[in-house]
């Protein structure tokens, strides 16, 4: 077995071990150690959370203080003490259903937002690029000042362009590929910390 392999089955086993829904879980765990997007009694947003895995860790981070939403297009199954509503991130009336849960501002907005992939490159990182701006658009209407978000990005011809746009929008955004995501994955992760308002 490959060394990138068995690191890819180390995450899965992790998860199926812990009881989180995905291997992505891990990634998030890792960049809120280095970056602390996430804290005690944080409100949290989690876009494209299907299955569910940061949802998941969002709520133990957060702790009984917290709150925590997750938004997808695909059904997911409940996740204990976070509220999961279907919506699409491209129709900015959502904006409503997360002021109506959270009533006021939030404190963190995660994005680990993938389209679904058509196996042609351009295609999948425009697009892919494309959700991360709706999400962008909605974290402006939702996250408080000094606010954090964690953006996915497909790295390609599009990421520097966006790497600018979100940059105008926070004190510090650090670049960073975290252990879990894999070796050939071109997946990068924008910690954004310190929003400075819309």
């Amino acid at each position: 077995m490959k060394l990138i392999d068995a690191r890819r089955d180390l995450y899965r086993r992790l998860a199926h071990q812990e009881g989180y829904r995905s291997r992505a879980a891990y990634k998030l765990k890792e960049l809120n150690k280095s970056y602390r997007i996430i804290g005690p009694g944080f409100y949290v947003l989690d876009l494209g959370c299907s299955p569910g895995g940061w949802t998941q860790v969002a709520v133990e981070l957060s702790g009984n203080r917290g709150k925590v939403m997750g938004i997808d297009k695909s059904y997911v199954e409940e996740i204990p003490n976070a509220h999961i509503i279907r919506g699409d991130i491209e129709d900015e009336s959502i904006v409503e259903s997360i002021f109506d849960y959270f009533g006021g501002k939030i404190n963190a907005v995660v994005c680990d937002l993938s389209p679904q992939v058509t196996g042609t490159w351009s295609i999948d990182h425009s697009k892919q690029i494309s959700l991360n701006y709706a999400a962008s658009k909605i974290m402006d209407h939702v996250l408080a000042k000094k606010g954090n978000a964690l953006f996915k990005v497909f790295d390609g011809e599009y990421s520097n362009e966006f790497r600018d746009y979100i940059k105008k929008k926070f004190v510090k955004v650090q670049i960073k590929k975290p252990k879990a995501s894999r070796k050939t994955s071109s997946e990068l992760y924008f910690s954004c910390l310190g929003y400075l308002g819309a």
